[in-house]
This record gives C-alpha cells, sequence and structure tokens, in this order.
C-alpha cells in the first residue's frame, strides 16, 4: 500500500514538474534568494534561537537543493550531492555571528554565500548530470567544488577553534566536518554509481590525519585562523592526493607539490607561534 501511494505521489510531481514555469536555472537563482534571505533573517532573531536558526538553515538548505536537482538523483546521490550545499550553508551562517554586528561587514559575506550557493547548485548539477553520461564542464565543476568544499572547510574549523575547546573536543569536531566533506568530494572524482572502496578508505585515512592534528596543535600556543588555514592546507593536500589517485594520475612530483604548499604553511604556523605563551 506504501509504495502504490509512493508512486502515485511520484507520478502527480512528474506531472506537475512538466507544467511548471521555471528552467532550472531560474528555479536555482529563486533557490539561491530564499536561503540568502533567511540568512540574513538570522541577525534579526534572538541570540537564544540563533544556534537552532543555523539548524533550520542547513536542513532548508537541503531540502530546497534536493528540489532543485530532484530529477536525476537517485541512491547513495541523496547524500554525496547534498552534503556540501548544506554544510556550505551552516558554514558560513555560524561564521556570521563571529563578525561585528555591523551590516557593512556582513553584507559582503551574504553576497559571497549567494554566489557561492549559485555556483555550487551548477556544480551539483553538472554532477548529477555527469553521473549518467559524459559532460563538457565537468572539469570547470570539479574546480568549483574543490574550492568551495576548502571554503566550506576552513569557515567551519575556524569556527570551532574559535570556542576554545579542549583538545579532544576539537578534535572530534574537525573529524566529524572532515568525514562528509572528504566522501564527497572524493566521490565526485570519478561519479560512480556507488561509494567505492577506494573513496571509503581514502576518506578514513584524510579524517583521522585532521583529527590527530587537530589534537595536537590544539595543545600548542597557536592562533585559532592560522590553525585553522594549516588545517585547510592538510585537508587540500590530502584531498588533492585522493583525487589524483583515484584518477589514476597520482606521480611523485604531485606528491612533492602538495609537500611543498603544506611544509610552507607550517613554516609560517610555527614562526608565528607564541613559545613563552607555552612555558
Amino acid at each position: 500500500m506504501f509504495n502504490t501511494l509512493w508512486q502515485h505521489i511520484l507520478k502527480r510531481f512528474k506531472r506537475w514538474d512538466r507544467t511548471q514555469p521555471f528552467t532550472k536555472r531560474q528555479q536555482f537563482v529563486i533557490i539561491t534568494g530564499a536561503l540568502t534571505a533567511v540568512l540574513m533573517l538570522t541577525q534579526l532573531v534572538p541570540l537564544d534561537f540563533r544556534y537552532p536558526m543555523v539548524g533550520v538553515l542547513a536542513v532548508l538548505s537541503y531540502v530546497l537543493c534536493a528540489f532543485g536537482l530532484r530529477e536525476d538523483l537517485k541512491g547513495h546521490e541523496w547524500a554525496t550531492l547534498l552534503i556540501l550545499p548544506s554544510l556550505f550553508t551552516a558554514a558560513v551562517a555560524v561564521f556570521y555571528f563571529l563578525l561585528p554586528t555591523r551590516w557593512l561587514t556582513r553584507l559582503p559575506i551574504v553576497g559571497l554565500y549567494a554566489v557561492g550557493m549559485y555556483a555550487l547548485l551548477l556544480t551539483e548539477n553538472i554532477y548529477n548530470v555527469a553521473a549518467a553520461r559524459t559532460i563538457a564542464l565537468l572539469r570547470a565543476a570539479h574546480s568549483v567544488g574543490f574550492l568551495l568544499t576548502l571554503a566550506t572547510f576552513f569557515l567551519l574549523v575556524q569556527t570551532i577553534l574559535a570556542y576554545r575547546f579542549s583538545g579532544w573536543v576539537n578534535a572530534l569536531l574537525v573529524g566529524a566536518v572532515t568525514y562528509p566533506l572528504t566522501i564527497q568530494i572524493l566521490w565526485a572524482t570519478n561519479l560512480e554509481t556507488q561509494i567505492g572502496k577506494s573513496v571509503k578508505e581514502l576518506t578514513l585515512v584524510v579524517t583521522l590525519v585532521c583529527i590527530e592534528i587537530a589534537w595536537i596543535f590544539s595543545l600548542w600556543p597557536v592562533r585559532t585562523t592560522l590553525l585553522a588555514l594549516f588545517l585547510t592546507t592538510i585537508f587540500y593536500g590530502l584531498v588533492g592526493m585522493g583525487q589524483q589517485y583515484l584518477s589514476d594520475r597520482l606521480y611523485k612530483r604531485t606528491v612533492w607539490e602538495f609537500f611543498g604548499v603544506v611544509a610552507i604553511v607550517f613554516a609560517i604556523l610555527l614562526l608565528t607561534i607564541n613559545w613563552r605563551a607555552a612555558l
């Protein structure tokens, strides 16, 4: 009975979908506008309700993005394609609270969020289509998806570190952020019909390394912004090498390039540590 009712709902929905007047790009603009408006409204609610509003906004982002990408969503794509929009929205929303309470400061963030969300919807739509057939824009989508994944990771980690939790709490929260962001970006490398064993294993490795780095450096007198940048660089290097490995293009030169970037940021981190504060 349930299956019959569900099939009936799907048929009615598809019938409505064929007659609705908006193109997909127009739907993406409407979704972006709605989420941006709700993001701005989070500043008008009492302080006690702001963090619950972040949860509501993240769920709303998931629902609206699922609606915009509904045509070809199936199986694990309900997670892999919708993780990043939801976490990107949550990342910007929680970071929004850390900014000075001036619209002059926050309006540019709102504008960047709107641009990023629209680009993200286009990217996930390309992934959605490319999972079934070859599409010319896939390389550009990979670049945009990787960039927005890094931005989301940095904002979430920066927010976690800003609250100055203990080292093990920081490590657990960083791990909770790292795992979903890693699995979605590694899956997008080849857009397989299932999340392969290699993707799962690489995701676990990246998550464990980020957890260990977050725990160790939480015990050091490091500025939170620099530590967030260093963790993002570690994430960038590991995920970048993971993508190259999955694409069968991981060469020694590529490894050294990623290692060089991480080494430079690590050197900057060491030079800025206040060793006297640790004594």
